[in-house]
């Protein structure tokens, strides 16, 4: 064993070439993390060698290696300190998924958890090295099918413009999450057919010097690369061809299921907790949406890069055939998209996570609201009970869309009116919409739903008391029905309320409130700061209702347990109960 005896690269670099098959051990560790914590497998596989032959060529940390998406990071944590949340089972979660000079400041340069960013940071490194007059070699890893974002071509273009010392290692396995989109990707098709010779060169074209190393998971031969571009004094593109999921067989028979995946045997990959109980919301959402294709041959459902958010398999997109688009990793395209789809007359459903329609803030709202087109945009995992790295926290999405003008913005409180708002806004023509597809479980109406919401911010009533208001949004409504109900056993009868519309207030509902109500409290699945409950609180300012929030306090919570965070911010149900009596009964 050569990993025992590794604690920083320059451990690595005392062994001979021959003694590199310490790739095969730094892969064993991956997979022994991946099989008992759950984590990017496919990936980090694929990119074991590589780790290794850049670890032996290059002077880390004096060399600086940025890691795109944080996909091929986990060999280097492995060689650089980290090799015990790998090897020892009990130490896994001690170590994030992501790059994080939190975890290792010496040799993780930037917090990265979103797409095609690595090349853009390392161009900041690259004009500050020259700027300071340092010398060393500044290395970007991008791959994943991270090359279709918009910032990854910003980088390039900066980067060779640049024009000094800066090593773009292409790690082409010719997968992004699922199959790869987009004519960039035929290029690099064409590259690999070629032995990187053909004329034809996206990165030539762009001032870069290039190499290809069709060999991308022996590490003799990318060695012998790195050692050429080594302390170049001009931008270069390393292109390297690996395959995705390399030493696991079953990850390299099913690539676009073995990205990532939760805790499984080793053995055979089964799942170690299957999933219990039905289909989530997101899941019932696409067999819908699929159905529906059938139905209005208007329809295109979009997605940038992750189609089984919907439940969409590879063979239910070719079934889908034209009326599906995957866009890549390039949400911003799938926006813009939408808006010209519903322009010219189609209907376009965009559907992605809420911590990925960050990096489309400016097409939401300029190519969508801005022109009115009525594009729909389902917004995925926005709760706390979505994913809980800092890096892609979901809950910040209230703040972010419900204020931009002329969209509207939908929160469904059960299955049937998420079915109901959805086929509502695909019929429309008037209004963008966006819908906050609930993440905590599954619930069901009791009473029918309306099948037309063009009659914007109009709430319902779902109980009508006295003194004390509820309004508790979306997927937290049944949290609040619980709070009314605990209430009730104290003697106090509440109204509840659920919004519907995240982007506007029933004023005349909330006037209505003032005759026989003292306390309005709000309970949302999201952040505070800029939610709806501050929304609310706003509105009645002037009068003499009094307001209390419950949301979530704005900070970057990092890998969370979810009942403690609901704990912290005072939202488990008795919680609530307990600091609106304590509302009640102050002066």
């Amino acid at each position: 064993m050569y990993i025992e005896n590794i604690n920083s690269p320059k451990d690595l670099k005392s062994l001979t070439i021959d003694q590199l098959v310490v790739a095969d051990e730094v892969r064993k560790g991956v997979l022994n993390r991946v099989s008992h914590h759950g984590g990017h497998v496919g990936p980090n596989l694929g990119f074991t060698e590589a780790t290794v032959a850049l670890h032996y060529v290059f002077n880390a940390p004096e060399d600086k290696i940025v890691f795109d998406v944080s996909h091929q990071s986990y060999p280097h944590k492995m060689l650089t300190g980290r090799k015990d949340g790998f090897l020892d089972v009990s130490r896994m979660d001690h170590i994030s998924g992501y790059s994080s000079p939190l975890e290792s400041p010496v040799y993780d340069n930037f917090e990265i958890g979103h797409t095609s960013t690595s090349i853009a940071l390392a161009t900041g490194l690259q004009k500050g090295r020259d700027i300071l007059g340092g010398k060393e070699n500044v290395i970007a890893v991008i791959g994943d099918g991270s090359l279709s974002g918009g910032e990854a071509f910003e980088g390039l273009d900066t980067a060779a413009e640049l024009g000094t010392n800066i090593i773009v290692v292409v790690n082409d396995n010719e997968m992004s999450i699922a199959e790869n989109h987009g004519g960039l990707y035929r290029n690099l098709k064409l590259l690999r057919e070629t032995d990187g010779k053909a004329e034809c060169n996206y990165f030539r074209a762009m001032g870069f010097d290039y190499l290809y190393v069709e060999q991308g998971n022996d590490v003799a031969s990318l060695v012998e690369a790195f050692r050429k571009v080594k302390d170049i004094d001009h931008p270069v593109v390393v292109h390297i061809h690996t395959e995705k999921g390399h030493g696991y067989a079953p990850a390299v028979a099913d690539k676009e299921r073995w990205h990532w995946s939760m805790p499984f045997h080793l053995e055979d990959g089964s799942p170690i907790n299957p999933p219990q109980g039905g289909k989530s919301m997101d899941m019932l959402l696409g067999d819908w949406l699929f159905d529906e294709l059938k139905r209005d041959d208007k329809l295109v459902l979009i997605t940038a890069a992750v189609p089984a958010t919907l439940g969409f398999t590879k063979e239910r997109r070719e079934a889908a055939g034209r009326q599906f688009v995957d866009v890549g990793i390039a949400e911003e395209e799938g926006v813009a998209m939408a808006s010209g789809m519903a322009k010219r007359g189609a209907h376009p459903v965009f559907t992605t996570y809420a911590t990925f329609l960050q990096r489309t803030y400016d097409q939401l709202a300029q190519d969508l609201a801005v022109n009115g087109n009525p594009a729909v945009i389902n917004v995925l995992g926005a709760s706390v009970y979505g994913m809980n790295d800092f890096t892609h926290i979901c809950f910040f999405d209230i703040p972010m869309i419900s204020h931009i003008p002329n969209l509207v913005y939908l929160a469904p409180t059960t299955w049937e009116e998420l079915r109901a708002m959805e086929s509502w806004a695909i019929r429309q023509d008037k209004y963008s919409v966006a819908i906050r597809v609930p993440a905590f479980g599954v619930a069901h109406a009791t009473e029918d739903v309306d099948s037309d919401y063009s009659d914007l911010n109009k709430a319902v009533v779902a109980h009508r008391g006295k003194d004390l208001a509820i309004i508790a949004v979306g997927d937290f409504f049944q949290k609040g029905e619980a709070v009314r109900q605990l209430l009730a056993e104290q003697g106090i009868d509440a109204t509840i309320i659920n919004p519907r519309y995240l982007s506007g207030l029933d004023g005349q509902l909330l006037n209505e409130l003032k005759a026989d109500h003292r306390l309005v409290a709000t309970i949302e699945d999201g952040s505070l700061d800029g939610g709806y409950g501050e929304t609310v609180a706003h509105f009645y300012g002037p009068s003499a209702m009094r307001v209390i929030n419950f949301g979530v306090r704005k900070s970057l919570y990092d890998r969370y347990d979810v009942n403690q965070l609901l704990t912290d911010n005072h939202l488990q149900d008795q919680q609530i109960v307990d600091d609106i009596l304590q509302t009640i009964n102050s002066k």
